[in-house]
């Protein structure tokens, strides 16, 4: 049996939004790989993170000498290593749309990050109605309801994710996608349709019954 040519370095499945992102595009090309689960939380965590990335976040995709961390640089690493594995949608006018929603997803949406944090192992409905009482939190999630809407309505005929078929916003999305499932955000239509469609997927019921094995508790309160 060949050993995989590349290792990704992961925080607890059950908590780690970014380490979910990286693993999703990984998976989408195909490749086969190992795993590294660093537990968050813990005194020996950020050394143990350091061992493998020089800036100490997680995921971290790992090729012989070549080290590769930050969500956007691995999809745009795994784009040209594997082409034909759709990380970006073909149509350019789709792709750029893409790498927007993509980018703006990595650098914002700061209150549901805080008011929500993603524990996929979890139901709390009660602290999401607390949190969406928030008008900074309330906003983000419109605007996230928004984007999805958007992009399924100008490039999402062709399949049931945001740009038809599987692609890197799809996997910048999933992470929020567990949180809204996760605190029972009131979603309609294309929106309730594409949540949907991203936790039937094989790789988050995959993801997920890995989580709920891990052993790790974080106190999120």
């Amino acid at each position: 049996m060949s050993v995989p040519d590349f290792t990704i370095v992961l925080g607890n499945k059950r908590y780690s939004s970014w380490s979910l992102r990286g693993w999703l595009l990984l998976k989408q090309t195909g490749a086969a790989f190992d795993e590294i689960v660093i537990p968050l939380d813990l005194p020996q965590t950020k050394r143990d993170i350091l061992s493998h990335n020089p800036a100490g976040r997680v995921p971290v995709i790992k090729v012989g000498d070549t080290v590769v961390w930050d969500s956007l640089a691995i999809a745009e690493y795994l784009h040209e290593r594997f082409p034909e594995a759709g990380i970006w949608p073909r149509d350019v006018g789709a792709r750029a749309l893409a790498r927007s929603v993509a980018a703006e997803m990595h650098a914002g949406f700061a209150a549901v990050r805080a008011r929500m944090p993603m524990d996929v192992c979890t139901q709390d409905p009660a602290r999401g109605e607390r949190a969406l009482a928030e008008p900074s939190v309330a906003a983000e999630v419109d605007r996230l309801i928004a984007i999805w809407n958007d992009c399924r309505a100008r490039y999402g005929s062709g399949g049931n994710f945001l740009f038809g078929d599987w692609s890197a916003a799809d996997a910048m999305y999933a992470p929020v996608v567990t949180r809204f499932a996760t605190y029972a955000v009131p979603l309609q239509g294309a929106a309730a349709a594409y949540r949907d469609a991203v936790m039937a997927t094989p790789a988050m019921a995959e993801w997920i019954a890995a989580a709920k094995a891990e052993t790790w508790v974080i106190d999120q309160a």
